[in-house]
């Protein structure tokens, strides 16, 4: 069969549905990727990519709608909108993939649609096609209350088509190991394959110290150099080693301590193999490599879904959730050190590693036709 996987135009949101694609078509699918921007990145697992939206430009986007929702704009630099921040700018940024989506569906005629929470315009090309859809979570939200606050705010793209309301999906996947979060489908192992091309050899095993993580996000905008700069200061007082993934360019050029490294893109999760720990921005791909690794992280609160994220992973016992400018020598010393953070994200781990693969879902998606 032939398999529309539709992901938001943003790396961190169509990495983790590559897995699930990749095992589709290594059963024998034809499976094609409808994205833009970022996450055209997407191409260096081989799957084939189409940019769907070639002009997109997601801080134009997020400009306007805070700017039109201020108070909305407010609650969502404090973490604290939920999904009502999410459904006005994903309903915005899939306003501008609908029509893109849905003409590669008609050219290429789909049996199935994966889309993620994020992407509705996947459901949308999925229900004018005739096919069935399938929501992928890939999110520490329910899925569900996602794409319920996105399309609530799709009514331009809907109409343009002639629809007025979307049917529920054929079936979802859910992600989230449940000692985290409850998410509604079949249970899955979250992964973000694009194997471990491009890590040093350093990297591939463990340090003489305990090594720690620190990463930031792919999206720019506020908070996006997350904890970095907070773990730079303190760093010298820690008896870890310290590698920044993606460090600022500004921060790059600063004098670094002794045991700070620096590193460019890297496969995050083939690194954690030979790591003691994660520091990050709170992002959902962030919190499922630590967990997914079984190794304590530390999650900075802040904007978006980042203080949602953070309570979650605190709340599990796997971790720490702290503002950036509060990570202290102390924080990272516990991370690296306490007995119960580790062992509760070994545990976590564990019930990952427990969960059905991506090839194992194959034959359930197969159904579905």
């Amino acid at each position: 069969m032939r398999v529309l996987v539709v992901s938001a135009p943003l790396t961190g949101h169509v990495l983790p549905l590559l897995p699930l694609a990749g095992a589709l078509r290594e059963a024998g699918h034809e499976v094609l990727v409808a994205t833009a921007a970022d996450a055209l990145r997407a191409v260096r697992s081989g799957l084939p990519v189409r940019d769907v939206a070639p002009a997109f430009d997601f801080g134009r986007i997020a400009r306007g709608v805070m700017l039109r929702h201020p108070l909305v704009a407010r609650s969502e630099l404090a973490g604290t909108a939920g999904t009502r921040g999410a459904g006005l700018l994903f309903g915005a940024v899939n306003d501008q993939l609908a029509d893109g989506v849905l003409a590669v569906g008609r050219e290429w005629r789909p049996d199935l649609v994966i889309h993620e929470p994020f992407a509705v315009a996947g459901a949308l090309a999925a229900a004018i096609l005739g096919v069935p859809a399938v929501r992928q979570e890939n999110a520490l939200f329910d899925g569900r209350e996602l794409a319920r606050a996105t399309l609530a705010r799709l009514g331009p793209a809907l109409r343009r088509h002639g629809l007025t309301d979307l049917p529920p999906p054929a079936a979802a996947i859910a992600v989230a190991p449940p000692s985290v979060l409850s998410q509604d489908g079949w249970p899955m192992r979250y992964g973000t394959d694009l194997g471990d091309g491009g890590l040093p050899d350093w990297l591939r095993e463990p340090g003489e110290r305990p090594r720690v993580l620190v990463s930031r996000s792919t999206v720019a905008g506020p908070g996006s150099a997350g904890p970095m700069p907070a773990v730079v200061a303190v760093a010298d007082r820690v008896d870890a080693e310290f590698v920044l993934v993606r460090p600022t360019a500004r921060l790059a050029r600063r004098g670094l301590p002794g045991n700070v490294r620096t590193v460019d893109w890297i496969p995050i999760p083939a690194a954690l193999a030979a790591s003691a720990a994660l520091v990050h921005h709170g992002g959902a791909g962030s919190v499922y490599a630590a967990l997914t690794a079984g190794v304590p992280q530390l999650a900075t609160v802040g904007a978006g879904d980042r203080r949602h994220n953070a309570e979650l992973v605190a709340a599990c016992g796997a971790g720490i959730a702290l503002r950036a400018r509060d990570v202290t020598a102390d924080a990272l010393t516990r991370l690296v050190t306490d007995v119960a953070l580790r062992d509760a994200a070994r545990r976590v781990g564990a019930e990952i590693a427990a969960m059905p693969g991506p090839a194992e879902l194959v034959r359930r998606l197969e159904s579905l036709r």
